[in-house]
């Protein structure tokens, strides 16, 4: 069984501190330009960030950086890592964020996907039982909860739930929050569990029309995963149970078979890689919860997925800015909410 060793692990921190700092190239889709002053740099909007070609990519890739410093003993790139969230993660550039946050054209910004990534990031931090981790947590905690200000804003209006298998999947931003409501802010937990049981509780028979061309995200089986982790045992069973009511039996067969990747320098084609590995945690998570017979389809699954995507998390920058972050989540899937 595919595992995160520490090979690995060093292997995935050397990609991510090649790129949390490299500025360019830089994709900046949601940034808003009221006038002409906004016309500004990456690194003038995003002081931390700025790198990773995009911002969302640039969180989780902190996220990669802090969580394994924390999990692997001896890392070598340890001191590395150390230095650079010091470096970044200072006051002024914590207020730089919040800065660029509160601009009214920001309202939307990164909505949902990388809202939860930096929530998923203090989650992390706030796990870590060294000093250090906890002035990271410290310093990061006033971005952390104006972003968990603005999950409380929207979801309440959010009368339907966004089902893409990319950044605006909204099951897969309710699961990342999980963590930092349990982590730090357990009173955001009530309002992930009403809009689960609102958006996706009397979802029946998913059909599983997967994958889309760019996806890497099964909408399927993150929504599954999202409400593994937001209800009780016994009443998530049942409502897979009704969910995907054939899954004990392999179907769907599209969410049991790997997609193919044509294309790894086409950043959209790409995305299929991250699928695979995304569906990988989504198969373990659902191992943890279900009976035998079901827990072993499951985990067959998510190896077969590992299998065609772990070789090809570098290769091409259009994949290495980020599929590290996911290979990390497929790979140890250890979060279990019960």
């Amino acid at each position: 069984m595919h595992a995160l060793t520490p090979d690995l692990a060093a292997r995935f921190t050397a990609i991510a501190l090649t790129h949390v700092t490299r500025e360019y190239p830089h994709k900046s889709a949601d940034h808003v330009m009221a006038g002409p002053e906004d016309a500004t740099l990456p690194h003038e909007r995003y002081p931390i960030f700025h790198g990773s070609y995009d911002w969302h990519s640039c969180v989780h890739g902190y996220w990669l950086l802090a969580r394994l410093h924390r999990r692997v003993p001896n890392l070598p790139q340890g001191p590395a890592i150390a230095a650079l969230i010091d470096r970044q993660f200072t006051a002024a550039n914590i207020a730089g964020e919040l800065a660029y946050l509160q601009r009214p054209t920001s309202r939307g910004f990164e909505r949902p996907y990388g809202w939860a990534w930096l929530l998923m990031l203090q989650a992390e931090l706030a796990r870590h039982a060294t000093d250090e981790g906890r002035r990271w947590a410290e310093r990061l905690a006033p971005l952390a909860a104006a972003y968990a200000d603005r999950f409380r804003d929207f979801l309440p209006r959010a009368t339907y739930p966004i089902r893409s298998g990319a950044h605006f999947n909204t099951a897969f931003a309710l699961a990342l929050a999980t963590e930092y409501a349990d982590a730090c802010d357990a009173a955001l937990r009530p309002l992930l569990h009403a809009t689960a049981e609102r958006w996706y509780a009397a979802d029946a028979d998913c059909q599983a029309w997967e994958p889309s061309g760019d996806d890497f995200l099964s909408p399927a089986l993150v929504e599954a995963e999202c409400m593994r982790r937001l209800l009780p045992p016994d009443a998530f069973r049942a409502w897979l149970a009704r969910f995907l009511p054939r899954l004990g039996q392999g179907a769907p067969p599209t969410l049991f078979q790997p997609a193919e990747v044509s294309d790894r320098t086409d950043g959209k084609i790409a995305h299929l890689d991250g699928l695979n590995l995304s569906r990988a945690w989504c198969w373990r998570g659902l191992a943890a919860a279900a009976e035998p017979p079901l827990r072993a389809l499951a985990l067959a699954a998510a190896e077969r997925h590992l299998d065609a995507s772990l070789p090809h998390v570098a290769g091409d920058y259009m994949g290495e800015h980020w599929l590290a972050t996911f290979a990390v989540l497929g790979l140890e899937a250890t979060y279990v909410s019960f």
